[in-house]
């Protein structure tokens, strides 16, 4: 998953200037690379910086909102590529180190499902070849903690000549870099990619693993793949889009901010913790915000910037301790008379309605709601690409409270969503919305 639209860049550059000079006030580069590497000690898989044991605490996270992961008791963020149209790799090492953290630096590798032939030898070249200068350009940065060969590319595939490729890009860094890790980030774990993988691309160290609802299936889908190696799980967080029922229409139904707070520390706990042989730790999706199906779905913060009860969440998972400051606990969201989220909830165009709302937080006083009412988008992305937030539909909302949201139906047949954000004066945030069809 990428292309994020995240928190602004400027609250981000306050914050890093605010905390620059706390890891070194020399260039990074003048440190030299930090050595990065895999061992297997009393049984268990762990990576290794300098010597150091690392079990990764980490995000998805391409920039912004990166430098927060250290404040809650994280140790690294991931990349899905070198650079964006804000930040360069180098830019984003520089953040990472200054806050103390490593970053699994991703290499953006052509997909399949974008059209890319890997029979095209020609065009296969020439990706080794833009990619050897992105690693020679990064290798010696002492924040680099390892490589991420592509995202996902057995999405949805058929040419396994995408990992030959993914072997020769390995084998590349191998011999430019040679002191960080390497992998390939897996959509799943199946049988087929292991068997070929094993077999065909030997230069990777180990491999990384992507799931979301069926996380908490691991165990059996490691034994069904035949894989018993060390893995990274360098995505995972709320229920998939995909993995929650739909409304009659195809709507699915989201969780609230605090139904997914709760299944992100089910997973943590139960799975990743669990494995304590071969996992080496994990990065959580999304370290910031995106639309896919909704603004909210998979964003640990808010369009706006405030922090969910899911950050609170993983600021105990990795340090032990719970924020002095909890986001507001959204538990359910209805429609009064028409039915809650997982109900059918048909409105009349141009009506007038209440949304129902349950909200706990230990000062209910000092909290402020707003909603909006979106027409679901209609160009849905595959596979976490970009897809097109649908507009507001201004004037639709009468007025909003903890417990109540009276709103008018649009005058226009089809599917919408109402979206609540309940904020304190910490800058954090519950959410919840229900989708509905307008007759």
């Amino acid at each position: 998953m990428k292309k994020f639209k995240w928190i602004p860049l400027l609250m981000a550059m306050i914050f890093f200037a605010c905390n620059k000079g706390e890891k070194s006030a020399t260039d990074p580069m003048e440190e030299g690379p930090s050595v990065v590497e895999m061992r297997k000690v009393d049984n268990k898989y762990r990576l290794y910086v300098n010597g150091e044991e690392f079990y990764v605490k980490g995000a998805g996270c391409q920039y912004g909102a990166c430098i927060e992961i250290a404040a809650h008791g994280g140790n690294s963020f991931r990349t899905w590529s070198t650079g964006t149209d804000t930040q360069t790799g180098l830019e984003a090492l520089d953040m990472a180190w200054e806050n103390g953290l490593m970053v699994m630096m991703g290499l953006d590798v052509a997909k399949e499902r974008h059209g890319f032939d890997y029979d095209d030898e020609v065009a296969v070249a020439a990706q080794l070849d833009r990619l050897r200068e992105e690693v020679t350009e990064l290798k010696d940065h002492p924040a680099l903690l390892g490589w991420g060969i592509g995202n996902e590319l057995n999405l949805r595939y058929t040419n396994k000549r995408v990992w030959d490729a993914v072997n020769d890009i390995a084998r590349m860094i191998k011999e430019v870099d040679g002191n960080h890790v390497v992998t390939t980030m897996l959509a799943g774990i199946g049988r087929e990619e292991v068997e070929y993988i094993a077999e065909n691309a030997p230069e990777l160290d180990f491999l990384s693993i992507q799931l979301y609802g069926s996380l908490i299936n691991l165990e059996q889908r490691l034994k069904d793949a035949g894989y018993d190696g060390p893995y990274l799980i360098t995505e995972w967080g709320p229920t998939g889009h995909w993995e929650m029922p739909e409304t009659e229409w195809g709507s699915p139904i989201e969780q609230t901010s605090s139904e997914k707070a709760e299944a992100i520390k089910l997973r943590y706990n139960e799975v990743i913790l669990a494995d304590y042989a071969n996992c080496m730790g994990s990065y959580v999706f999304l370290w910031g915000q995106k639309q896919e199906r909704t603004p909210s779905w998979y964003g640990l913060y808010t369009e706006q910037g405030e922090k969910t009860e899911s950050i609170n969440v993983m600021e105990y998972l990795w340090s032990g301790n719970w924020p002095d400051n909890m986001a507001p606990r959204m538990k359910d969201i209805t429609i009064a008379g028409k039915g809650g989220r997982f109900d059918d909830v048909m409105l009349d165009a141009g009506g007038d309605y209440s949304a129902l709302l349950k909200v706990e937080h230990p000062s209910n006083g000092s909290l402020k709601v707003r909603a909006e009412i979106l027409p679901e988008p209609i160009e849905l992305s595959d596979g976490g690409d970009f897809e097109q937030r649908p507009e507001t539909i201004e004037g639709l909302i009468v007025s909003a409270s903890t417990s109540e949201i009276t709103f008018k139906a649009p005058s226009e047949k089809g599917a919408y969503r109402i979206l609540v954000y309940v904020t304190d004066e910490h800058n954090n945030a519950g959410t919840a919305n229900i989708p509905f069809w307008v007759n």
